[in-house]
């Protein structure tokens, strides 16, 4: 996983290759432990993501909160279409804008 700040305000996450109970909260407190105070937006570039369980859904739950707290937004960039359906299937692509452009 690898975090980037193109702007002050914005901090991209790639690499995800899996976001499920076996590291869920270390991904959820690593991301939050690296954000800038200046982020009110996080991308999740969830391309190469090839598995997404229940705990993986409480991760994003859980940064969009955090980044609601700032006022801000988590934008879930490409996801793969697996994880689209599973997104589609929890009613969370309704909570989450999702980019595929």
């Amino acid at each position: 996983m690898k975090l980037q700040n193109p702007n002050s305000q914005t901090t991209l996450v790639t690499g995800l290759l899996e976001l499920v109970a076996a590291n869920a909260a270390q991904v959820r407190d690593e991301i939050r432990a690296a954000l800038p105070s200046t982020t009110v937006c996080l991308d999740l570039d969830l391309s190469a993501m090839t598995f997404l369980d229940s705990s993986g859904l409480g991760t994003l739950i859980s940064l969009h909160k955090t980044l609601r707290s700032r006022n801000g937004t988590v934008r879930l960039i490409k996801p793969a279409p697996n994880v689209q359906q599973i997104l589609e299937l929890t009613r969370l692509h309704r909570v989450f804008e999702i980019v595929n452009g």
